[in-house]
């Protein structure tokens, strides 16, 4: 490892671990409103939707639907359950999706 490459791993480091340090120091002063604290209850499924949807729209990439794109397929289904079995949303998504996906590809190739 060289000079240049250790110099940018710390500055890296400082920056990444400087921010959330600050972020923390100063956390217990910042008062949030009540329109921003409602607003940010959107911030996490914004950004999974992000995540997941050009993976599971564009698997090879360009836009796949149709009955052969296993993501979309698999992803529709973990939808559908996560909707009916709100109570336990996070797992009746994840194992219909992982599921569907598994049988789906399993019988189609």
């Amino acid at each position: 490892m060289s000079g240049t490459e250790l110099t940018i791993i710390l500055g890296m480091t400082l920056v990444t671990f400087g921010i959330r340090g600050l972020i923390l120091l100063f956390s217990g002063r910042i008062e949030i409103s009540g329109a921003w604290e409602s607003a940010l209850v959107y911030v996490p499924p914004a950004v999974l939707s992000a995540i997941i949807a050009p993976s599971v729209l564009m698997p090879r990439g360009s836009l796949d639907v149709s009955f052969g794109n296993f993501y979309l397929i698999s992803g529709c289904a973990a939808l559908i359950a996560g909707i009916i079995f709100h109570r336990y949303a996070l797992w009746a998504a994840i194992v219909t999706g992982l599921a569907v996906f598994g049988l789906y590809r399993f019988f189609l190739l």
